[in-house]
């Protein structure tokens, strides 16, 4: 079995956020709360889906996005169609009625405006956690075997008979090579980070495939393409991005 390199942020290593809100008091009163965690900094703002893209994409890649969900134009959902990376997201919003999508996402966290620092609080004591408790695994390798429990069932999994992995809320679906379907406790974010780049790409918000696994691709609407799997008829479509 190969070793893996535990790295640990250290506690003093600042937390960058990037604010995303259509409206300038909105993120005014926000920034203000956030000067009461020092270990954060606030390095940019944006008013739009397309501020927060350029801001992003010009290396300014964040530790977390307080991201509004109802803005003009684009929603916050489709910032994370055009742009992915490691970053938390933590939604900000005065609409209560997003929060399952938020989840499946894989945000950190759901705020309600107007924002309380008590919950506030809570937000960052679990984004310090995500950035402090957790080491940084090594990337898996085609070949590696992960020690999962896949349907309440443990085994070995190999990497290369993943076809597809999905998110399902705090779980994720995992879909084989040979047709076979099951959860697994972790989010998709941590299977990414992981999941060696060569075979396995984010098509979208909530899925990641493997190359191997592609069967056909066919053109669809607005630029996106439907892929279809060895293992699964039913296709999968890319977003935009």
């Amino acid at each position: 079995m190969t070793g893996s390199l535990h790295i640990f942020f250290s506690m003093t290593d600042p937390i960058t956020a990037i604010i995303v809100d259509d409206e300038r008091l909105a993120r005014k009163g926000l920034r203000l709360l956030l000067e009461d965690h020092p270990r954060l900094t606030v390095i940019d703002e944006a008013d739009n889906v397309d501020n927060a893209v350029a801001i992003i994409l010009e290396a300014r890649r964040p530790d977390v996005v307080f991201l509004d969900i109802q803005m003009p134009g684009e929603t916050g959902f489709d910032l994370l169609d055009r742009v992915a990376g490691p970053w938390h997201i933590i939604f900000v919003t005065a609409y209560d009625a997003y929060a399952i999508r938020a989840f499946e996402v894989n945000a950190l966290d759901y705020l309600l405006k107007p924002v309380h620092p008590a919950r506030l609080a809570r937000s960052i004591e679990r984004l310090d956690d995500e950035q402090t408790s957790k080491p940084a695994e090594r990337p898996l390798e085609y070949n590696d075997h992960r020690f999962v429990t896949l349907d309440n069932q443990t085994r070995f999994l190999k990497i290369n008979t993943i076809a597809r992995v999905r998110a399902a809320g705090y779980y994720t679906q995992g879909l084989l090579t040979d047709g076979h379907t099951g959860l697994v406790l972790q989010a998709l974010k941590a299977w990414e980070t992981r999941l060696p780049d060569k075979h396995f790409a984010r098509i979208h918000r909530s899925m990641v495939i493997n190359f191997d696994a592609i069967k056909r691709i066919e053109p669809w609407f607005n630029h996106a393409c439907r892929i279809y799997l060895i293992s699964n008829d039913e296709p999968v479509t890319t977003s935009r991005r």
